[in-house]
Formats: C-alpha cells, sequence, structure tokens
C-alpha cells in the first residue's frame, strides 16, 4: 500500500484556506467600495451643519 504524504495534503489545506481568505477580503473590499459613495454625501452634511 502506498504511504500517504502527509506535508503535500497539509500544504494543500493552507493554500485552499489562504485562497477562501483572499477571496474574502476581495469581496469585503468591493462591498465597502461600493458603500462608501453613498456614504459620503452624509458625511459632508453632517460637516456643514457643524460648522
Amino acid at each position: 500500500m502506498a504511504k500517504s504524504n502527509y506535508n503535500y495534503e497539509k500544504r494543500q489545506r493552507e493554500l485552499a484556506k489562504k485562497k477562501k481568505k483572499e477571496e474574502k477580503r476581495l469581496k469585503k473590499l468591493e462591498k465597502a467600495s461600493e458603500e462608501a459613495p453613498s456614504d459620503d454625501p452624509l458625511l459632508a452634511d453632517d460637516q456643514n451643519t457643524s460648522i
């Protein structure tokens, strides 16, 4: 019977985790950039009223 290559399997799991984490980070960044322009006018109005 063939011997399992645990180091290879571990490395593949680590790479999969890293890829998933990066995709999640990019998705959050994209979502934040979509929401940011809609929040800016509200912040500008708040600044104008406080002056």
